[in-house]
């Protein structure tokens, strides 16, 4: 057995981390033989709720779980992390406007930010997945400037499953047959599903998904509105937002940090925009096609751009570029 890693989940006592918990404490994230010390932060009022969370993880007998700890103090939280998996965060209640929004996640991110500086290790892996992610992540990056911003992305990899999904439906074939879409730039209705460089197999061979659909019209329209939209539907369906198929995509996510993508495939993540390849300005937190290796993600090179493409690519960085604006403003004030 290995030494066990420091895995701390924000938000703890909230949805997401309901269905997370559990596959983080069997092994499906890290291996079947690496024991963790399982750190759950909450706002002090969820404590209570946060203790009945603990209590079930302790009935859940997992060998693994060497420690549970639950806190609403960030210096016991952030000590000596491994991975932090930052899920909680202020939801945008009716009536709120996205600009308070993001005043009120600055705040919370930049303090996580300066937490994660003053006691994680500096190898931590941050991954942060409450909303608006791609902009709480920047927030949180530029908060811990000593930690590698290779460290910090944000999720969209539930984005990028649900395009995945929509495909495979569309093909009768299952998400395994399809492999290679792209989610393009913010976790946000803006965000650009592009399945141009994407393969599904069919038939027992590889062929491009266009080409396997013969329905541009659809892949240009619907198909990309269904998978933006998609969040909005689950919770206009649900009276809830999406907590299981987001707990998956956080686990696919950090697996894949862990311990690689597979050989020929791509996944999508937020990550810093920093001299990437296709003209997306600078130090922005920016969905990319990435491969991973060694625990170090690299963007993708090579990959044509059709102007439909890039028209859809400037449109979701010039949003991220208004949202770091209005956070920064906010962040000097924090």
């Amino acid at each position: 057995m290995s030494e066990p890693i420091r895995v701390l989940v924000t938000g703890a006592a909230g949805q997401i981390a309901y269905s997370l918990l559990y596959s983080i404490g069997n092994g499906s994230v890290f291996g079947k033989d690496q024991p963790i010390i399982l750190v759950l932060l909450d706002i002090t009022p969820m404590m209570g709720v946060l203790d009945g969370v603990l209590m079930e993880l302790q009935d859940c007998a997992l060998p693994l779980l060497k420690d549970v700890i639950a806190t609403d103090k960030e210096d016991v939280a952030f000590k000596d992390l491994d991975v932090a998996i930052l899920v909680g965060s202020m939801p945008r209640r009716d009536g709120m406007e996205r600009k308070d929004l993001l005043k009120a996640n600055v705040k919370i991110f930049k303090c996580q930010g300066a937490a994660l500086e003053k006691y994680a290790k500096k190898t931590v892996k941050v991954i942060v997945v409450g909303n608006p992610a791609n902009t709480n992540c920047l927030t949180a990056c530029k908060s811990a400037p000593s930690i590698p911003k290779e460290n910090f992305s944000c999720l969209t990899r539930l984005d990028h499953n649900r395009a995945k999904a929509q495909i495979a439906l569309k093909l009768g074939v299952t998400s395994d047959d399809v492999k290679n879409v792209i989610i393009w730039g913010n976790h946000s209705s803006t965000q650009y599903p592009d399945v141009s460089h994407a393969k599904v197999k069919l038939h027992g061979k590889e062929v491009g998904v266009y080409d396997a659909l013969k329905d541009d019209s659809w892949l240009k329209g619907e198909f990309i509105t269904t998978v933006q939209q998609r969040g909005a539907a689950v919770i206009k369906a649900r009276k809830l937002s999406s907590a299981m198929s987001a707990a998956k995509a956080i686990c696919d996510h950090v697996r894949d940090i862990w311990f690689g993508t597979p050989e020929g495939e791509f996944v999508s993540m937020g990550i810093i925009s920093d001299g990437n390849p296709y003209g997306i300005p600078d130090d922005l937190l920016y969905s990319f096609p990435v491969t991973i290796k060694n625990k170090t993600w690299k963007v993708v090179e090579g990959l044509t751009i059709n102007d439909f493409s890039r028209e859809k690519m400037d449109l979701t960085a010039k949003e991220l570029a208004e949202e770091k604006e209005t956070a920064f403003e906010f962040l000097s004030s924090a």
